[in-house]
């Protein structure tokens, strides 16, 4: 469980990395599509950061849950 934990936490890493570099691509080149590419690189930026801390966040707390209630049997 460790090991896919890391392997997640390096893909989303790698991808928050991408989304820096594109961002930055974007702000420099001068095309039409450039913008609405540089919006939705800029939400992304913002949003992936915000869902993987939930999912972290709903895990830890579904995984608390399950380990507290006395009736489950592991």
């Amino acid at each position: 469980m460790k090991k896919s934990k890391r392997i997640l936490a390096l893909i989303g890493a790698i991808l928050l990395v991408c989304l820096y570099g594109s961002t930055l691509i974007f702000a420099f080149v001068d095309h039409s599509a450039s913008s609405g590419l540089l919006k939705a690189s800029i939400a992304a930026t913002i949003l992936l950061p915000v869902l993987m801390y939930a999912y972290t966040l709903v895990y830890w707390l579904s995984q608390k849950n399950h380990h507290d209630d006395p009736g489950q049997d592991d």
